[in-house]
């Protein structure tokens, strides 16, 4: 973890799984790196009910990180922090190079000609999939929360 605080409460001391991954931004290594920290979170026995979601989550924030925030550019590098405390709330941090966003001008994927889309669900879901979501950074940084 980087040393900055995440932004959420949590005891960094009482660990049972902490993981650093950084991969080259390139959208064919996301669904990897998601299968091997989800291996990893099962292996830990973290939100072993809630598995599902932080799926799908981790695999959406490192999508948007690749794909919107370096461009998919291999060269650029996504760095993703995961923890995992004694009471099985999960901490996962994403973080790319980009520029960042105006989370304000995102348009909902549920309403509109949005709602026939085939992409542009990735915030949507991860805010309803986490219990808490924070973009930091100018939207560079995400920090995801799931109890």
């Amino acid at each position: 973890m980087s040393t900055e605080t995440p932004a959420f409460s949590f005891d960094t001391q009482k660990l049972v799984l902490k993981l650093r991954i950084t991969l080259a931004a390139h959208p064919n290594l996301v669904d990897s790196v998601v299968e091997s920290v989800m291996h990893q979170i099962r292996k830990a026995q973290c939100a072993a009910d809630k598995a599902d979601a932080l799926e799908l989550a981790l695999t959406e924030a490192l999508a948007n990180a690749v794909m919107h925030g370096a461009k998919a550019d291999p060269s650029k590098i996504i760095e993703c922090d995961l923890m995992c405390d004694e009471a099985q709330r999960v901490l996962i941090v994403v973080r790319d190079p980009g520029q960042g966003f105006d989370l304000s001008t995102i348009p909902s994927p549920i309403s509109g000609e949005r709602l026939h889309s085939d992409h542009g669900r990735g915030i949507y879901l991860i805010n309803q999939l986490m219990d808490e979501v924070k973009f930091l950074k100018n939207g560079t940084e995400i920090h995801m929360l799931k109890r």
